[in-house]
């Protein structure tokens, strides 16, 4: 009895640990290739699944996620025979499992060669000025010849990164003296635009103050004219309403009469200021003939007034 207790326990024992070795759980974005007999059977995908015992076995484990490859630094001369230092990230993803597992032994280590091998051609084709603005298209370079060669893989290639380009110490050094005297370059002709424009914007002003000075002048000048125009139209119209009036005055009763009084006011009243200077005059024979005076001022009074 106990002997058969055994006997059935050794056997649970066998088929667990068979049980534990054919049930196989594949997870997500993953992929498992099975062989029976160390040939190709299957490619597992995500999910439980159980293998023949002692027949399948799990060869190859894939991961299906995009996969970023660290390119170490390498050698490279560009066409002006300048080494320098350049490094990168390479991202592919497992496109075929099986493809993966049998076209190639390592698809790492094969795409990290191609990559530095690409890289190495493509910055010999360029200048080291021309090496720091190309890498865009550096990169699409090394992506296609990846890519081609790759396909027979199962690996996909969907980009690759430049990290660094490193030239050596002297060549840095010139390239700093270089960009040192560029920017001292860009910053005088900053400099020199802005005394342009700033003696463009004073010349600008100037002629715009100019301007501004000669047509207040202008206006001024005008206004002038028009005031004292308008001032000499009405002085004259008022002293012909004067006249006016004073003709119509002499003309009127006892005008005449008027006249001869105020002319022979204003006559003594002028004889007393000029007695009263110490100019030396000459008296005219007739000076006191004040009525004859009279009477020829009266006389051209009324000429005028006829």
């Amino acid at each position: 009895m106990s002997g058969g207790l055994i006997f059935f326990a050794i056997i649970a024992i066998i088929v667990l640990i068979a049980i534990i070795k054919t049930a196989v759980i594949v997870p997500q974005k993953a992929a498992f290739i099975v062989e029976r007999l160390g040939k190709y059977r299957c490619t597992l995908d995500a999910g439980f699944h159980i293998l023949i015992p002692f027949l399948d076995r799990i060869a190859y484990r894939h991961t299906l996620k995009e996969q970023a490859i660290d390119v170490p630094p390498q050698e490279c001369i560009t066409k002006d025979n300048i080494a320098v230092s350049v490094d990168g990230v390479l991202y592919l993803q497992v496109m075929d499992p099986a493809k993966a597992s049998y076209g190639i032994g390592n698809y790492l280590f094969a795409t990290t060669q191609l990559a530095q091998t690409t890289m190495r051609s493509e910055m010999g084709k360029l200048d080291l000025d021309r090496s720091f603005e190309e890498r865009t298209a550096i990169n699409q370079a090394i992506v296609s010849a990846i890519d081609k060669a790759s396909d027979p893989w199962g690996v996909k290639v969907t980009r690759y990164e430049i990290k660094n380009i490193t030239p050596p110490q002297s060549i840095r050094d010139a390239m700093e003296k270089q960009m040192r005297a560029e920017r001292e370059k860009r910053a005088m002709i900053a400099e020199s635009e802005g005394e342009r424009q700033a003696k463009i914007n004073r010349a600008e002003g100037e002629k715009a103050e100019a301007v501004a000075l000669s047509e207040g002048e202008r206006a001024r000048r005008i206004n002038e004219a028009e005031g004292k125009a308008k001032e000499i139209l009405l002085v004259a119209e008022a002293q012909a309403a004067g006249i006016e009036k004073v003709a119509t005055a002499i003309n009127g009763h006892g005008g005449i009469e008027s006249v001869n009084m105020q002319l022979a006011q204003q006559y003594l009243t002028q004889f007393g200021n000029l007695a009263k200077t110490n100019n030396t005059m000459i008296i005219p024979s007739n000076l006191a003939d004040v009525a004859g005076v009279l009477k020829s001022r009266t006389s051209v009074i009324k000429q005028v007034g006829a």
